[in-house]
């Protein structure tokens, strides 16, 4: 019998097993579920401190079925280009270096440490999964959470946009940035596909909304991170040695008019529940500006 629709292209193998620490609805099981189905279990996790350190489960246990060294917050993509230098040196070129890490860790924390590994072009695979916060501390703001969002740290709504990862990466010249979300895990799929095939430093952008910190029923995780995508918020692409891609839905909707409301996004989460229309006004704005870039992008 033929399989239906996903199950043609993604394994059956399980990497991810049961019983592991994650919240209900959590991000973090659908996201490195399908990463580590992409790498076909052939992998080294680095996770520094974050949820994932966590949802692995209390040592001397694991839900993981890949090695997994937990490190300090700052240190994960040097201790990644070391363990990539090693397997170099011993000859052993069918396991794939994998950061796995939150937005914490590497558009604040860990930021110096990933453009060191970019520059000098490592041959690891750097993946955020942006969650908009420090959940595992508190839900406290971090350069990656959005403008008018609540946390613990913005009480009154953040003031700033969130930091502009991808490109700041993209901008070390490195063969293979992308952005994906668990909301569309195909997409994620194949990019995790794509990025093992090639030599040197690549970074995927997953979006990965948290129903504790967001503030919203933990059945609709991906619901979320769905329209996040579908009212053009978050931005599906990917630049595979310098030529730009839109991928999924969003290489159809550089006309505003097939986008779904902002207000369908923000209305499902809590921590924009006092957001007020000029904060709107000013999301719509940044995220026409978004695409005026991305237009930009495919000339």
């Amino acid at each position: 019998m033929n399989k239906p629709g996903i199950l043609r292209v993604i394994p059956s193998e399980e990497y991810l097993l049961p019983g592991h620490a994650a919240c209900p609805g959590c991000p973090i099981g659908i996201g490195l579920r399908y990463v580590l189905k992409a790498l076909e279990g052939k992998a080294i996790l680095i996770v520094p401190a974050c949820c994932t350190s966590i949802v692995a489960g209390p040592f001397p246990k694991t839900s993981f079925k890949v090695p997994v060294l937990h490190i300090a917050f700052a240190a994960a993509a040097a201790t990644a280009s070391g363990i990539s230098e090693a397997l170099e040196i011993r000859g052993e070129k069918d396991v794939n270096v994998v950061v796995w890490a939150g937005d914490g860790g590497t558009v604040d924390i860990g930021i110096q440490a990933l453009s060191g590994a970019a520059e000098r072009g490592n041959n690891i695979i750097y993946i955020c999964y942006d969650n908009e916060a420090y959940m595992n501390t508190g839900i406290q703001r971090s350069g990656a959470t959005p403008y008018g969002a609540w946390t613990t740290t913005t009480v009154t709504g953040k003031k700033e946009h969130k930091k502009d990862l991808p490109s700041i990466v993209y901008a070390h010249k490195v063969p293979y940035v992308a952005t994906a979300s668990v909301g569309y895990p195909v997409d994620l799929f194949h990019k995790v596909r794509k990025a093992r095939k090639i030599k040197g430093f690549k970074y995927i952008h997953l979006h990965a909304p948290c129903p504790v910190g967001w503030r919203f029923p933990t059945e609709k995780t991906v619901e979320i991170a769905k329209l996040a995508v579908d009212t053009g918020l978050w931005i599906l692409y990917e630049v595979d040695h310098g030529k730009f891609r839109l991928t999924g839905p969003s290489s159809k909707l550089i006309d505003p008019r097939k986008r779904k409301p902002i207000e369908e996004y923000l209305k499902l989460q809590g921590r924009f529940a006092r957001i007020g229309k000029d904060e709107i006004e000013e999301l719509k704005k940044f995220i026409e500006e978004e695409w005026a870039t991305i237009k930009q992008l495919m000339k």
